[in-house]
């Protein structure tokens, strides 16, 4: 069934955020901060973990050398001044204040931003991208459901330390790897080893930003990076 893998990884993250709710606030201020921090060390690694697996090649000798870097300097920049303009932080971060109405949370004060992170780091990365294709193309849910896992609990803590607002990131999951998997059949084709390589190079360091937002607090406006991951796809089929 397509789409079955989507659905059990939004389920997954409503569960995981629920459970985060409810044990989150039988914990004192100083555990979620903890709990917050221990959760951005995790992030920050996931997204070095992967960005350094596609930049790093074993060439002949048993030298490693790198690749990729003019691409993913070429990504984040274009991405950045197509993303600033556009400003996609500022609509995802719209329609969580809709979100925020329309749920009975206006006196939430951290609802947006727990949404936004919470979206961005279950969103981002080559595992949404190639499991949705996956699933849509050749039924295979796997990917998707080691990802379910992963982001239950992941969303279990964020929801843990920064409230509610994590639980409404199944939401842009669902949107967003429910579109690909539709279309599956049809980008399947033109999506090569070299374009998925790139999506997971650029996709790890936009994971990496993420953590650093949630460490340090918000430094960098991560959603309007994302059209370098367009860039990406695009660079493996003329760079």
């Amino acid at each position: 069934m397509p789409g079955l893998g989507t659905i059990i990884n939004v389920l997954f993250i409503i569960a995981g955020g629920l459970a985060g709710v409810l044990f989150g606030s039988r914990l004192n201020e100083r555990t979620r901060e903890t709990l917050l921090l221990a959760n951005a060390v995790a992030v920050l690694f996931i997204g070095i973990a992967g960005a350094l697996q596609q930049m790093y090649v074993m060439a002949e000798g048993g030298r490693l050398e790198t690749t990729g870097t003019m691409m993913l300097i070429a990504s984040l920049a274009i991405g950045a001044v197509v993303g600033e303009i556009i400003d996609l932080e500022r609509h995802i971060e719209s329609f969580g204040e809709w979100l925020k109405r329309k749920t009975g949370n206006s006196r939430d004060a951290g609802f947006v931003n727990a949404f936004v992170t919470a979206s961005l780091t279950v969103c981002i990365g080559a595992m949404a991208v190639v499991g949705a294709i996956e699933d849509g193309a050749a039924g295979n849910h796997s990917i998707l459901f080691a990802k379910a896992v992963l982001d239950l609990i992941i969303i279990m803590v964020m929801a843990a330390s920064s409230g509610k607002g994590c639980i409404f990131s199944a939401i842009p999951v669902g949107l967003f790897q429910g579109t690909i998997t539709a279309l599956a059949v049809l980008i399947r084709p033109y999506i090569t080893d070299g374009a998925m390589n790139n999506l997971s190079l650029v996709g790890s360091v936009l994971i990496f930003c993420v953590g650093v937002n949630l460490f340090w607090g918000k430094k960098i406006r991560v959603a309007n990076l994302l059209p370098g991951l367009i860039v990406a796809v695009v660079w493996s089929v003329f760079g």
